[in-house]
């Protein structure tokens, strides 16, 4: 008998399944709002699968935009450098700042709670510092703009089309490489999110899997910051601001981290809301603060997960109204004979 797939598996694979829409907007559709609003949304995603990786690990990072920031300068400067193949630029951008990230992790992952918060996010502030104080590698405060359009077998994806068909290329792959790692150490990043101490009592190697899922999701991050210099053409330190972090972890939350689909669901939802919002002004942050309030308010486990449990509260309800025979005929049949 074949095994059932358990619902994470279920629901990683309806996270797969829901960007698939927007792989069709390049192909049925030729306005350019639409075309901007998808690669936001998948840039927003693959921000996102950053900050659910650690999250796996029981780890809130802020480092997000500082891995971006690695990623989508070293896609800049390869490409100025005549670097333009999209496989060498996807491999760069995931590399580079997963090369940063295994001595950071040996100095950061010993913390916990808002020791690593803190310690995150003073990162990202230091390399605020780095991108514009070093202007002859980053540009300072230009950045490095006028970037070549990125080549795929010699075709040239510089149309805004071909910029929306490769920012989704670009999020398949890092969908993929976070359903990799996820599913290959689940047991481990389950127990390590549980239990740490009951964890390493047990023989856990509890850095071992906290250095692999902090490497993974810097790459995943470099990968985002690659999509967004493709999409603006440009490299500019206000692109991986501090304050954007704040905004992955939101679209991480509010979808809900139990699975791939929190992730996919939160990014699209609140980067749509975020662009209608866009046209109210200076009401624009306040509306969407409220709306993150309230969404955390009535779903404290993200949309999925109180989904999720909603649907188990009902499903149980359902069966408890079922009678004896209508659940199970072959135990009716069974009474029957007894009689």
């Amino acid at each position: 008998m074949s095994r059932r797939p358990d619902p994470q598996s279920r629901l990683d694979l309806w996270g797969l399944l829901l960007v698939l829409p927007l792989a069709a907007v390049p192909f049925v559709s030729t306005n350019q709002y639409y075309y901007s609003l998808t690669n936001q949304m998948l840039i927003g995603l693959m921000a996102a699968l950053s900050v659910y990786l650690m999250l796996k690990m029981d780890l809130l990072s802020f480092a997000v935009p500082a891995f971006m920031a690695i990623g989508g300068y070293t896609a800049a400067i390869a490409g100025k450098a005549g670097t333009t193949d999209l496989f060498a630029l996807l491999a760069l951008s995931f590399l580079m700042p997963a090369a940063v990230a295994l001595p950071l992790g040996a100095l950061v992952l010993r913390l916990k709670g808002v020791y690593f918060v803190l310690v995150t996010f003073v990162f990202n502030e230091i390399m605020q510092l780095v991108l514009f104080e070093t202007p002859a590698l980053t540009g300072g405060s230009n950045g490095i703009a006028g970037l070549p359009s990125v080549k795929f077998f010699g075709s040239d994806l510089g149309t805004n089309r071909m910029v929306v068909i490769t920012t989704l290329a670009i999020a398949v792959c890092a969908l993929l490489v976070t359903l990799l790692v996820t599913r290959r150490f689940r047991p481990e990043f389950a127990a390590i999110e549980e239990n740490e101490t009951l964890a390493e009592s047990l023989g856990l190697v509890v850095w071992k899997y906290r250095t692999i899922g902090f490497v993974v999701a810097a790459g995943v991050a470099g990968l985002a910051g690659f999509a967004l210099a493709n999409m603006l053409m440009t490299a500019h330190p206000s692109s991986f601001s501090s304050f954007s972090g704040v905004n992955y972890i939101a679209y991480t939350i509010v979808g809900g981290r139990g699975s791939l689909l929190g992730p996919v669901l939160g990014s699209g939802l609140l980067v749509w809301m975020s662009n209608v919002f866009s046209s109210q002004g200076q009401y624009s942050a306040g509306l969407f603060g409220l709306l993150i309030i309230a969404v955390v308010m009535a779903a404290p486990g993200g949309l999925v997960g109180t989904g999720a449990q909603v649907l188990r509260v009902l499903t149980g309800l359902g069966g408890r109204r079922k009678s004896p025979a209508a659940a199970d005929p072959a135990d009716a049949a069974a009474s029957v004979k007894q009689v």
